[in-house]
Formats: C-alpha cells, structure tokens, sequence
C-alpha cells in the first residue's frame, strides 16, 4: 500500500519523529535539522536520549530555527540505510538539506553549542566588559581573542579556530576597555574556565593549529573524573594518550590521591591526559575487565594510547605518589615502556587435550614452532559462531591428535593479547606454516572436511571467503567488549 510523501510531522517531547515518509518533507521546511538515527533497545541511545530533549527545549527558548528529530532506524531500516547508519546513535546534522556527520558531545549544552556554531558566526562578537562578564558566566569554558584589527591575519586564525572547535564557545572584541580590563597591552587570546587556574593566556604564534592545540590543552580539568558526559570529551578530544587512575570513592581515594595526580598532571598538560575511574559504579567493572584488572588491584594505574590497536601500559607498582606518577608516565612519553598483553595464567594440562590451550605466554612457542604447521583458532567466550564452531574444531583436534607435525589449537582471545597479532573479529583461524612461520588465515567454510582440506594442502584451499558465509562478529559488537567511549 502507497503511503503518503507529506505525511504530518509528530513531536515526541519536544522531538521531530520522523519516517521515510515525512523524512522529505521535514527537510523542506526546516533550513537546519539534527536527526538522531537510534535503536530502542541500545544502552547509549537510552544515555542520550533525556540529553536531546533538554536540547531541543534550550533551543525552543532560545526561539532558534534549529530542530531535533529522531528516526528509529530498526523500524525506518530502508531510510537508515540510505544515510549510511552503521550503528547506533548516528548523529547527521541536515542544513538546507545536506548533511554533514555530527562528531560533538552528547550533553545537552554540547549539542547545543555545536549546533550554534554550525549556525551562526564562529565567534560572539563583544562591545563592553559588561558582554564579556556576562559571556564567560554563561559556560565552564570560553574563549575570547583580542584583536585590534579583526581583518588581520591572526585574527581571522582564530576565527578558523573557533569554527573549527565546535565543544566551546569563543568572542573577540577589538574594544580598549576589554584589552585594559584582562590585562592585555596588544593582542592575544584568553581561555577562561571555572576550574583549576581559571584561566590560560595563550602564548606563540596565532595560527588555527596551535589555537586547537592550546584549547584541547586546557578546556578539560588537569584530572577528569569519567562519567557519561565527560567520556566524549575525554576520547573524541585531540589528546590520545591518558593515564587511567582507578579509584574508589567509597574507600576514599579519591581524598587520598587526587592531589597527588594534579600535581603530576601539570607538567602533562597537552601530552597525556589524567583521568580518573570510581570503580564503585557497577558500569565501570567492565573497564576493569578490558584492562584484565580485578577489584582487589584498587587503587590502580593504567596508560592507554588512542591508536588502532589500543596500546596500554601497566607500571611495575601501583605508587600513586606524586613523583612516582610523574616517574610512570615520563617513562611512557620517552618510550621505555614496554606495551602490557592480557595473559591467562598457562595451566599444567594446556596440552592434554586434542585442541591445546594456548595462552599469551606460550603462544609463539607452540605456533612459531618451524617443525609444524599450527591451526589456531582466536575466540571469544560470548561468540554465537565460535560456539557453533567448538563442537567442528573438537572433531578437527581428534583427527589430528597423532599427527607428527600438525598441530590443533584455541586461544580465548579476550583474556590473551598478542603485539603481533590483532583480532578484528570471532572466530579468526589462522594457520602458523612450518620451515617458515608464514601465516595464512583460513575464510572458507568451517566444516571438518573444510578445514582439513586447508590443513592437508598447507593453506591453499580456503583462501576464498564463501559467499553465504555470515558476518562473523566483531571484537568491539555492542555489550561484548567496550568501545571507546564506554571506557
């Protein structure tokens, strides 16, 4: 049955609803739309979703033209599918029609001041010390850049800086008043905050870059307490290297330590970001379990570097000092540290069985081993597929348990990391050759038959992946093991 194109437009609490046939008709009559594409049953969804209605009322205060609207993407799946969502919330800014990726906070003043920024000019304009008194109250973070003639070059450097930083608001002023009242004989730029020093007078050359560089620096706290709404600034900022501190606040570390941590942060500021973990919050204990770490290692330190591949770091001990930490991470920015893997304790029967155990300590003896060819399979507990597999890869280890040089095996690969190997998703079987240690991964059908077939022919047959083959699910699949900003 034919469904009308101008389908009317309901509100859900101060939200456009929209479906494939309304979605066109909302973008014809609104200049500058968000849509939110959600699922109802995702966990970050349900996070965000009180967020977005208190945007939409700020922005319906402020009388802006700007909306909020929102399609669930698992009943709107042909709609979802033609803006490119992959997974859940995807955030599209519409202007005039055309959307660009929404990449701000998920507070509700973030997308507020992002969308504004989208929308109007990229810096206040200020006329007195009363507008600029008033415009640094308005938010914990502000930038305001003096500048006696704002078609000079460096001015207009930071107004390339201001729309490209979308988490903050900025003014400039070329008034006298202003320059005498913050202390400033010639040009400059000042960020103003209501936490720590309370403000940061930018020094150097005023470019775009260094601009970004100083605010990324200095908008966050010297140490930032992780929670819901700081995740995004603590991961989606410029700075990818952060010292985790895990603490308890029913046990009162926080009081014990966090002066400590300011202390050693200071001499870090641009570098390495400190950021602090209450490991008293039940969503929290699945940080600890990325981490391979246990309740009892409280209080305790971590550094992670925000690459592909998510390199962390452990020190030799848990010193929380001042110079200690300052000792652990100097250690890391000079690159003495070597990364730490997740290993599961080697137990005694490992090789008992057909299928061998293997584990992070004693993999590369086994699958380096150049007298044999070694099958591994890299699984995940969870995995649907890696379950379907273990009864398959039992039979496999069974036919080849007298074989003199091949060899069957299995390695838990959440609990067990490898620096030379990283897993994209589950199962992942790769065969480990014999003489020369290449490695062939196996993509055709996991069946016995299938499998000894790539074995037999020392990985020529299984090379093409089947065409009926389903996904195989991926390290990072929603509630299994955490994306960054569940960190």
């Amino acid at each position: 049955m034919a469904v009308l194109a101008d389908e009317d437009i309901t509100k859900d609490e101060g939200v456009l609803v929209l479906t494939k046939s309304n979605f066109k008709k909302a973008m014809e009559e609104n200049e500058f739309i968000l849509v939110e594409f959600y699922a109802p049953w995702c966990g970050h969804c349900k996070a965000l979703a009180p967020e977005y209605v208190k945007a939409a009322a700020k922005l319906t205060e402020q009388e802006s033209a700007i909306k909020l609207a929102k399609v669930d993407a698992t009943e709107e799946t042909e709609l979802a599918e033609e803006h490119g969502v992959r997974g859940y919330p995807t955030l599209k800014f519409f202007r005039s029609g055309k959307p660009i990726e929404y990449n701000g906070g998920r507070h509700a003043d973030d997308i507020v001041n992002w969308l504004l920024k989208k929308t109007g000019p990229p810096a206040k304009t200020l006329e007195s010390v009363e507008d600029a008194k008033a415009f640094i109250a308005e938010k914990p973070v502000v930038i305001i850049g003096f500048f006696k003639d704002q078609e000079s070059t460096p001015a207009k450097e930071f107004l390339s800086a201001a729309s490209a930083t979308d988490d903050f608001p900025f003014g400039i002023t070329s008034e006298t008043k202003l320059f005498s009242e913050y202390g400033l004989e010639g040009d400059g730029v000042i960020l103003f905050k209501d936490f720590d020093e309370g403000k940061n007078v930018f020094e150097g050359e005023v470019t775009e870059a260094e601009l970004t560089k100083f605010v990324a620096a200095n908008s966050l706290p010297l140490v930032v307490d992780f929670n819901h709404e700081t995740a995004s600034k603590i991961f989606g900022g410029e700075i990818k290297s952060h010292l985790l501190v895990f603490l308890s606040k029913e046990a009162g570390h926080y009081d014990t330590h966090l002066e400590a941590c300011k202390g050693a942060a200071k001499g870090f500021k641009g570098q390495v970001l400190f950021v602090t973990i209450n490991t008293d919050e039940e969503d929290h204990s699945r940080i600890l379990e990325f981490f391979g770490m246990k309740k009892e290692e409280v209080p305790g330190l971590r550094i992670i570097k925000l690459e592909e591949d998510m390199a962390k770091y452990k020190p030799e001990t848990y010193d929380l000092s001042e110079s200690a930490l300052v000792s652990f991470v100097q250690s890391y920015l000079d690159g003495k540290l070597k990364q730490h893997l997740l290993s599961q304790e080697l137990t005694d029967d490992w090789d008992k069985e057909p299928v061998k155990v293997l584990v992070a300590s004693n993999f590369d003896e086994v699958a380096f081993n150049k007298e044999k060819d070694v099958l591994v399979e890299f699984y995940a507990p969870w995995c649907g597929h890696c379950k379907q597999l273990a009864p398959i890869y039992d039979q496999l280890g069974e036919r080849y348990k007298d074989h003199e040089t091949i060899v069957i095996g299995k390695m838990d690969a959440t609990a067990n990391e490898l620096e030379h190997t990283k897993i994209q998703s589950f199962p992942t079987l790769k065969l480990y050759k014999k003489e020369t240690n290449e490695v062939i991964e196996y993509n055709g059908e996991r069946t016995l038959e299938g499998i000894s077939k790539f074995l037999e022919t020392g990985g020529v047959y299984g090379q093409a992946a089947p065409e009926d083959t389903e996904d195989d699910e991926e390290v990072d699949e929603e509630g299994d093991v955490p994306a960054k900003d569940e960190l």
